[in-house]
């Protein structure tokens, strides 16, 4: 008997919020590469353009929408769409994010607001819209919704400064269970991983800076990740070989939060 490639995604619609840059950009190739059709869904539908060129110059599918994560409106005009592209979205990737970061005494409420607009409430509008088609096109017997959102290592491990940014991922990984048995009989899974640091927009700034270059060296590897690193797991995770796995997240940090 000949296995069949447990990573193969052909047949597979992804939709990547957050892929107009860093790693949803990179999860867009990635899942293309294993043969899913994508859609790249971001604010900067400028950006998801060029990405939307590469990835059909290498002989791929995908389509790019301007979706606003925090407004729901907008997330069910981007699911629209991409039905109308290619069909119902089974693999959900909730990858937008911002961060934030400052004294917990000096942060202002409007700030609080907006991370976590983005960090929390953007996944649960994803999910929920994402988790909604499913269900109605079959996914109780079909057994195929992935719905993969990234969290990070900041959920449980304490670093000064990111109250909010903190609070807002800790929040997506009791959320992600929740959903998770809300849907477990629903032919949904639900996961969460957390990154590790690794060299993005977000926070590229700051590690080119001394202050940066200090914490890279008190890692215990003295290094940032690749966003490489989380490519197997993403595949894992929005594959048929995750089948039996739901409701748990995977730390992925070269050891950063040992």
């Amino acid at each position: 008997m000949t296995a069949a490639p447990i990573f193969d995604l052909t047949g597979r619609v992804a939709l990547v919020t957050g892929a107009s840059s860093g790693l949803g950009e990179r999860f867009a190739h990635i899942l293309s590469d294993a043969g899913a059709a994508v859609v790249l869904a971001a604010r900067r539908t400028e950006r998801l353009e060029a990405t939307r060129t590469a990835i059909e110059a290498k002989g791929g599918r995908a389509i790019a929408v301007a979706m606003d994560v925090a407004d729901e409106a907008s997330t069910i005009a981007a699911y629209d769409a991409a039905e109308g592209a290619f069909g119902t979205v089974d693999t959900i990737i909730a990858n937008a994010g911002m961060n934030s970061e400052g004294m917990t005494t000096e942060l202002p409420v409007a700030e609080f607001d907006r991370v976590m607009a983005v960090n929390l409430r953007g996944p649960f509008l994803t999910a929920r819209e994402g988790a909604r088609r499913l269900i109605a096109a079959g996914s109780p017997e079909k057994q195929h919704g992935r719905i993969v959102i990234t969290s990070s290592i900041t959920a449980h491990k304490v670093d000064a400064g990111l109250a909010v940014y903190s609070g807002s991922k800790a929040g997506v990984l009791q959320m992600g269970r929740v959903m998770a048995r809300d849907w477990i009989r629903k032919g949904i899974n639900v996961n969460m991983i957390c990154p590790g640091y690794i060299k993005t927009e977000i926070n590229g700034e700051w590690f080119d800076t001394d202050a940066g270059e200090r914490q890279i060296q008190k890692f215990h590897r003295r290094r940032l990740m690749e966003e490489g690193d989380l490519d197997s797991i993403l595949l894992f995770l929005a594959s048929d070989a995750s089948r039996a796995v739901t409701g748990t997240h995977f730390t992925i940090d070269d050891g950063q939060s040992l």
